[in-house]
């Protein structure tokens, strides 16, 4: 059974029976779907990739007959305490969870009484996950920004210095923090020295980002690369670029996700590259362990699970003029 519920939530929230709020109709699961029932919460659905993450993680409970709930909880991390809370005495055997602010993670541990935790796309602390219960599903972010230097590295033919503007995504969050800090180590460790020129938040947004490159021209510096946290941002760079007469075929501007417009921009020699983050990989691998923890098991042979049973990393995959069209 698949059920999605959106409203804003406040108070103490209850995820059955909702006054007000607009639910999807129910699609019927298969029979044999047993006792296991997922919480699904999402800050929001305002993402390119979250949407596809939610898609893909609706879509595997529904082809293995899992009943799933997914709630929006909107930014408050007080909704998201409360979902959590009442979620074992609602039925679910499980909580597949992207954090409002990943600093909250021991709060919500606290608050599941005992449920497991899958937690996606906004990374907890170490301390807060625990092995085959509370437990971080996603690529590891450190390699998406060391794929996009290293690319950059090589097609600039390994510059001892470069002018480098970082746009970087939603402050604080784990994609942001992880792919901005692995560019920098990267460029730093293969001898280049970055000059970091300009660096910004755009909160993932296409307009934002071509604000903030517009902004970039008016200080008269030079840039030979752009590295954005993802590909949406990266669109609005190369839209800036455009009017603002920059030759983006030169500089070489960087994306994360691989999304359909992200691919096609490659396609058309705009963006130069882009590192796929596997929605479908992550949906998967977070409804399989949802379940293995639900029945007592543990993640140890669930694919790219790590030796500790805290993580599942689902590898990025580089995506560049060579290869784009295995990607759209």
């Amino acid at each position: 059974m698949k059920k999605i519920i959106t409203c804003l939530l406040a108070g103490i929230l209850m995820v059955t029976a909702l006054v007000g709020c607009g639910q999807a109709s129910t699609v019927s699961a298969a029979e044999h779907s047993g006792d296991t029932k997922i919480l699904f919460i999402m800050p929001d659905l305002n993402d390119v990739f979250r949407i596809s993450l939610s898609n893909a993680i609706m879509s595997e409970c529904e082809a293995k007959g899992i009943t799933v709930d997914l709630v929006q909880s909107g930014k408050s991390v007080e909704a998201q305490y409360s979902l959590v809370e009442s979620a074992k005495s609602q039925g679910y055997s499980a909580i597949i969870l992207k954090l409002a602010d990943a600093s909250t993670a021991l709060q919500m541990d606290v608050a599941s009484n005992g449920l497991p935790i899958v937690y996606v796309n906004n990374k907890p602390k170490d301390e807060h996950l625990e092995a085959d219960k509370y437990i971080y599903v996603a690529s590891n972010e450190e390699e998406a920004g060391q794929l996009q230097a290293e690319y950059v590295l090589n097609k600039l033919g390994n510059p001892s210095s470069m002018n480098v503007i970082i746009i970087e995504g939603e402050p604080g969050h784990s994609g942001t923090i992880g792919r901005t800090s692995a560019v920098k180590k990267t460029l730093k460790d293969n001898g280049c020295n970055a000059n970091y020129v300009f660096v910004d938040y755009a909160n993932w947004s296409d307009s934002k980002a071509e604000d903030l490159f517009n902004i970039f021209t008016l200080t008269g510096q030079d840039v030979d690369a752009v590295f954005c946290n993802n590909d949406t941002m990266a669109l609005g760079v190369i839209e800036a670029m455009k009017k603002n007469g920059y030759n983006y075929k030169d500089i070489p501007v960087c994306g994360v996700d691989a999304t359909s417009n992200g691919c096609a921009s490659i396609q058309k020699g705009e963006i130069s590259f882009s590192v796929l983050q596997n929605a479908k990989g992550q949906g998967a691998a977070a409804v399989d362990a949802a379940i293995t923890l639900s029945k007592g098991g543990s993640i140890k042979n669930i694919e790219y699970a790590t030796e500790d049973c805290k993580y599942i990393f689902v590898p990025f995959e580089p995506v560049d003029a060579s290869n784009v069209s295995n990607y759209r």
